[in-house]
């Protein structure tokens, strides 16, 4: 892994790129924080400013409210996995060596804080993305808000997973359908496993993740086994 490694969102959800300064950096490293300690609803950017011992407006001139800020967070915890999948791929020539490898840094992202980046602790924005991604996308605003381009991340590894299918089984009809559900399950189990365990057969214990990852593998190859691929077509 590079020494340091820069994570470059383009897109609305901010007023100035938060990682150009040290306020901007620190308001992202403690707003993780926060919103891990005390929930999505709980926080305020008057709890932040309090926290970096600043002032609301000066989070204003970043982030034109909580909403924005957390699709800021979440977008860079995708593009953060895809550059990690990238990674960790680029070498692997067979397809399903290289598809099971992208499972493994799906499931296992956020178990260890990353040191190439500084300023994010993603152990606990992994915890902010499976309790709270999902009031980035479920809002009135979604439609809108997609096409200002505010979840390109999260697409364009989607995109990235689903291409990694068709090299297996180009005839699979469903690869970005399979790969979103599968990107979901790799948060939800582990959740489920924690809060809600009727609802999955995973157990909430250290080896949580190892069982997704396990599960995940027979979900995606039973389904992409399950089509036949006639290479004459």
């Amino acid at each position: 892994m590079a020494t340091s490694i820069h994570i470059n969102l383009s897109h609305k959800s901010y007023l100035r790129e938060p990682e150009s300064t040290e306020l901007g950096r620190k308001i992202i490293t403690e707003s993780i924080k926060l919103i891990d300690a005390l929930g999505f609803e709980q926080f305020t950017f008057k709890k932040l400013a309090a926290e970096i011992g600043s002032t609301e407006a000066s989070v204003y001139r970043y982030f034109e409210n909580k909403h924005k800020l957390l699709v800021y967070l979440v977008s860079w915890y995708w593009a953060w996995v895809d550059y990690n999948v990238t990674f960790q791929t680029h070498n692997i020539q067979d397809p399903r060596q290289r598809l099971c490898r992208a499972l493994e840094v799906l499931t296992k992202a956020g178990q260890d804080d990353d040191p190439a980046v500084a300023y994010i602790d993603e152990r606990i924005l992994y915890r902010i993305v499976v309790a709270e991604s999902s009031k980035v996308y479920h809002t009135k605003e979604v439609d809108a808000e997609n096409k200002e381009g505010y979840f390109l991340e999260i697409k364009r590894l989607c995109r990235h997973l689903a291409q990694l299918v068709l090299d297996i089984n180009p005839a699979y009809p469903y690869p970005h359908a399979l790969i979103s559900t599968i990107m979901d399950a790799a948060h939800q189990q582990p959740y489920f496993a924690k809060h809600l365990p009727s609802l999955t057969e995973i157990k909430d214990t250290q080896r949580a993740k190892e069982e997704t990852l396990e599960f995940l593998k027979h979900l995606l190859f039973s389904a992409v086994d399950s089509v036949e691929y006639n290479s004459k077509q």
